[in-house]
This record gives C-alpha cells, sequence and structure tokens, in this order.
C-alpha cells in the first residue's frame, strides 16, 4: 500500500482515534485538560470537544454519514447540464476531474490533521492522569 493512499490515510486516522479511545478511560476528564499553545485553541472543554469530534469522524468513515436533504446532490455541484452540446459534456468531465483532485487533496490534508490532533490528545491526556509510555 502506498503511503500516501486515502486507504492509508484513512487507516492511520482510524487506528490513531482507536488509540485516543482505548487510552482515554474517563471523556469527561478532558473538560479539565489545558490544551498547549494555539494549536488547539485555549477553551475550556477544548479537549473534550475535540473526542466527541474526533469518534464521530471516525464513525461516519466507518459506518457512512446520512445524507442529509433527501439525498440531493450539493447545490451547484455534481450536476450535468443537458442542453445538447457535446463540449459542454467534456467541459463536465473536466471540471469533475479537477473537483476529485481538489476534495482528494483535501481530503489528505484534513485526515493529517484530525491524525495529528488524536495522537496529541492521546498524549495529553496520558500526562493529565501520569501515564508515560
Amino acid at each position: 500500500m502506498q503511503k500516501n493512499s486515502l486507504y492509508t490515510a484513512m487507516s492511520r486516522f482510524i487506528g490513531a482515534v482507536n488509540n485516543m479511545d482505548q487510552t482515554v478511560m474517563l471523556p469527561s476528564r478532558l473538560r479539565d485538560v489545558p490544551t498547549h499553545g494555539a494549536e488547539d485553541g485555549a477553551e475550556d472543554g477544548a479537549m473534550y470537544g475535540s473526542y466527541v469530534l474526533l469518534k464521530s469522524i471516525r464513525n461516519d468513515m466507518e459506518w457512512g454519514v446520512l445524507q442529509q436533504g433527501g439525498g440531493r446532490p450539493p447545490a451547484g455541484g455534481g450536476r450535468l447540464q443537458q442542453n445538447g452540446g457535446g463540449t459542454e459534456a467534456a467541459e463536465d468531465e473536466d471540471d469533475l476531474e479537477k473537483q476529485f483532485y481538489f476534495h482528494l487533496n483535501g481530503l489528505h490534508a484534513v485526515l493529517s490533521k484530525l491524525t495529528r490532533k488524536a495522537d496529541t490528545l492521546t498524549s495529553r491526556y496520558k500526562e493529565e492522569i501520569g501515564c508515560r509510555n
């Protein structure tokens, strides 16, 4: 498996969240854990909010997300114009390819950030409870 594949990025993220989930025995304790630096912000409960968010994203990735709005495509995206012109179909194909690579690159970047966030949260929790590895 290529190290930059989408599957690998997803596996890393899911693995990091699973590790976080197995490490954090008392999620409510995260409400009292101060954050380091500006990476996670300085809000009270930010670590707990991150924990809930990361688990929710993992669950959506593993089980799928419910289509909101009756399964309609997002406004302005993914619809083919049917004006009978062959050039428009070719432009739509080019547009789909551009959209795919744009979203693929974005997904890689987001998964990397979320994986780091899960690893950071796990480390901070271990520090807070006095567990050193």
